[in-house]
């Protein structure tokens, strides 16, 4: 089965981001060495310019450029600012014409009451002053879509409704319907502002991740400090932050010591000490000491850059429900639209009574309009998306959230995932030579190697020798390294690479990863490394059994001891040791046939595997590329209990979703049913659209608290 992104195909193209080949930070379980096959993963970018409203997918004009897609407001710095404050004034501008209509609405309704004389349309005259001060831009939008070809807009219906129902009142034998009308065009107002709070709201959410933008940058150029903005520092140079400045680029610290306030990038408060040497990521903030530091990367390459290019698209990857609803939309209004004419002009043509079957067409044109699904399901969507970020769980697309919340496997690397990943020499047991003389063969084969495992070796034996000379050096991928020592063939790996080489290597009773030596073909010993099981490892386990994950997996491939001891510690559904990287991927294609499965990984030497997971999840992901590209889902820390959490958004976002649907469809085809049967008023259908809507979106608004 091939990875799934659920998303309709009309609307979906691939866009293959090629994975880093990276051995930083590699896994110890690939039996040491792994293999750097490149990999391909899959993303998407969905060309979506959908309004929210039906069909109507102009947005270049009119109250309604609020309605696309938020995201790209981000792209535009200042632009930002002008464009929300707009919004506001808009928001404002609604109420206070929502406001003075329901004032004129109420005035109109009593003049009416106590003026019995007056003709039609002079009291026509008096409702058309409320009606056009609330409904004037929607009979805009309406007249402009019919200019570009697009007659079944939610202003359109509206429009046809309530100009129907204030021509009702001229018909023979007809009573006014001028209070309904207004009414009508009043609370569809009342449902936009509703809809435009709920969106600012999700804005929000996902507007306290742009502060991880920074402003400016002071760099050090020509001997003094310059402020520039930070796309023009290039990597290499110099920049100083104070404290309480955002960090505006990645790099490696120089000079001084402070606090880095991370809570943007991983949703965790506590502060993270930093220091010279240590990498520091742009989106944190700086708390306490100036801190000098060398960029490199580009500003546009940085963690805080990318993190904001993942949660601004992410809307753009639909779910299923979303591109339901969209399809749906674009059948259901024709329908409606027919069968309203139908039930407005046949009925009347047998019977004659066209005042009352032309009311029931209207009625059944304003419950019509599908707003309350077209609306609510893709905020809820953006809801649950800007909930997970707040917590540092970055979900690349609403399309994830539907395969995410039906998970029933988990699948686990172990190093760096399950294990804290940081290894230290526990035992050393020579054979032919003494323990130092060991530890010095392998330090020094290992040591041109940043695997986790090699820097392992080499700190335990710290002193380089100078009369040491190491060459030809053969790597072998998931086994170990060969090398020349001083004249002498030394191989350092694991138990497959002792029996290739001859050496009558024997296991060891320790628990750990077990690297053996032999030196010209004579074995001559091995050293134990070993890992530490995360802190909340176990309470992620049980979180994730407690949610419904039917089984959880580790794939490893280290020793057949040490993958036996994590999985007992953990309480493991299965596990498999000793596996090459196409072992994993092997074990991943096995499992896929029981269900939706997603595989936690580092990201770097896991990308294969990721890819070919129905949700890859990048654990401890801060400021790996890799990871960042590779993965479905970025956890920006790596606390294997986001996953149970991640799931948990997944399926509370995916229930209101329906929740929405459900309840949306159903009122409707009641108060439809009512209409042709002439048991529904105008009140009726008023709340069957924009009362549904409004609920709708306050159902919604639930999504965005994770």
């Amino acid at each position: 089965m091939d990875k799934q992104h659920h998303t309709d195909n009309d609307c979906e193209c691939y866009v293959h981001h090629e994975a880093h080949e990276e051995h930083h930070h590699g896994d110890h379980e690939d039996n040491h060495h792994v293999d750097h096959d490149h990999c391909e993963c899959q993303g998407h970018h969905e060309e979506h310019s959908e309004h929210h409203h039906g069909d109507h997918e102009d947005h270049n004009h009119g109250d309604h450029d609020h309605h696309c897609a938020c995201h790209e407001e981000h792209h535009h710095g200042g632009h930002e600012h002008h464009h929300h404050h707009h919004e506001e004034e808009e928001g404002n501008g609604r109420l206070i014409k929502i406001i003075v209509a329901s004032v004129l609405l109420v005035a109109a309704w009593l003049i009416e009451r106590n003026t019995p004389s007056w003709a039609t349309w002079q009291h026509l005259l008096i409702f058309l002053v409320p009606y056009l001060i609330v409904g004037w831009d929607t009979l805009k939008e309406a007249a402009e879509g019919l200019l570009h070809g697009e007659a079944l807009s939610e202003d359109f219906l509206m429009s046809i409704a309530t100009l129907g129902a204030l021509a009702i009142g001229f018909m023979p034998g007809a009573e006014s319907q001028f209070p309904e009308a207004v009414f009508v065009m009043l609370f569809f107002q009342v449902g936009e502002l509703f809809e435009e709070m709920a969106e600012g709201r999700s804005r929000k959410s996902i507007e306290h991740l742009m502060d991880i933008r920074p402003d400016s940058a002071r760099v050090e150029r020509d001997g003094k400090l310059t402020v520039v903005k930070p796309e023009e520092v290039s990597p290499g140079e110099i920049i100083l932050i104070q404290p309480g400045e955002k960090v505006p680029m990645d790099g490696v610290v120089l000079e001084g010591t402070s606090s880095l306030d991370t809570v943007a990038l991983t949703g965790e408060s506590v502060p993270r000490s930093i220091g010279p040497d240590d990498e520091i990521l742009s989106g944190c903030v700086n708390l306490s000491g100036v801190l000098r530091v060398k960029t490199t990367k580009a500003f546009g390459d940085s963690t805080a850059a990318k993190i904001l290019d993942l949660v601004e698209n992410a809307a753009e990857r639909k779910s299923r429900s979303e591109s339901f609803i969209t399809r749906f939309a674009r059948i259901y209004t024709p329908i409606v639209v027919a069968l309203a004419v139908l039930v407005a002009v046949i009925p009347g043509l047998i019977t004659g009574e066209w005042v009352t079957w032309i009311y029931r067409g209207l009625l059944f044109l304003v419950v019509s309009c599908p707003c309350a699904l077209v609306i609510s399901v893709p905020l809820t969507f953006f809801g649950g998306l800007g909930g997970a970020s707040r917590k540092g769980i970055l979900i690349k697309g609403s399309n994830l959230m539907d395969t995410l919340s039906r998970v029933k496997t988990v699948v686990f690397d172990k190093t760096g995932t399950l294990t804290e990943g940081v290894f230290e020499v526990t035992a050393v047991h020579p054979e032919v030579i003494d323990s130092k003389e060991l530890l010095h063969l392998a330090a020094h084969v290992e040591r041109h190697s940043t695997h986790p495992i090699a820097m392992a070796l080499r700190n335990a034996y710290p002193d380089e020798a100078d009369d040491c000379e190491v060459g030809a050096i053969e790597e072998t991928a998931g086994h170990g390294v060969r090398a020349v020592v001083n004249g002498k063939k030394v191989a350092v790996g694991n138990s497959q690479l002792m029996e290739a080489e001859g050496a009558a290597w024997h296991p060891c009773h320790h628990s750990g990863t077990i690297i053996h030596v032999a030196i010209d073909g004579v074995y001559a010993g091995h050293i134990v490394i070993s890992d530490r099981i995360k802190a909340d490892s176990a309470s992620a386990i049980e979180a994730l059994k407690a949610a419904g994950v039917e089984q959880t997996v580790m794939l490893t491939g280290d020793q057949e001891s040490v993958a036996a001891a994590v999985a007992s510690a953990l309480k493991l559904d299965q596990y498999h040791a000793q596996l090459l990287p196409a072992d994993k991927v092997s074990r991943v294609e096995e499992l896929l046939s029981q269900g939706p499965l997603a595989f936690v990984g580092d990201g770097i030497n896991d990308a294969p595997v990721l890819t070919r997971a129905d949700v890859g999840i990048a654990m401890g992901a801060l400021g790996s590329d890799a990871a960042i590209e590779a993965a479905d889902v970025v956890l920006m820390d790596d606390k294997p209990s986001k996953i149970a959490s991640a799931i948990s958004i997944a399926r509370r976002t995916i229930r209101i979703a329906k929740e929405n649907i459900w309840f949306a469809i159903g009122i409707k085809v009641l108060v439809l049913v009512l209409a042709t049967l002439g048991l529904a008023t105008m009140w009726m259908a008023v709340f069957a659209d924009v009362g549904v809507t409004v609920l709708a979106v306050l159902n919604a608004m639930r999504a965005l608290k994770a």
